[in-house]
């Protein structure tokens, strides 16, 4: 079975960042956002990411910095065995792990 393996900016203002490593169990078809909320349902309960698209039908909130460029995590799709670094975005105030103030 592949994985994905994601590299997540954690932490927040206070405390500061630090990078946590995870491996994913990759399905086919997956995107990033997919491999995350996994993450949170199997893992790591605490991860906090911002997301609406499937509980309000609402879009644009799980973007984030993907290997360095900005992105929306739901249409970027994981590849088999792969890395990926996953960082919030610098432009908004960070609130925890992924999740950013929506202004």
């Amino acid at each position: 079975m592949s994985n994905v393996t994601l590299h997540i900016v954690r932490g927040d203002e206070q405390t500061g960042r630090t990078v946590e490593d995870y491996q994913v169990p990759y399905r086919e078809g997956m995107s990033l956002l997919d491999a995350v909320i996994w993450l949170r349902e199997h893992q790591d309960p605490a991860l906090a990411i911002r997301y609406s698209c499937r509980s309000a039908n609402a879009c644009k909130e799980c973007m984030a910095v993907v290997d360095g460029k900005p992105g929306y995590l739901c249409s970027l799709r994981a590849v088999p065995d792969s890395e990926v670094r996953l960082e919030p975005l610098p432009s908004l105030p960070w609130i925890k792990d992924l999740a950013t103030a929506l202004e």
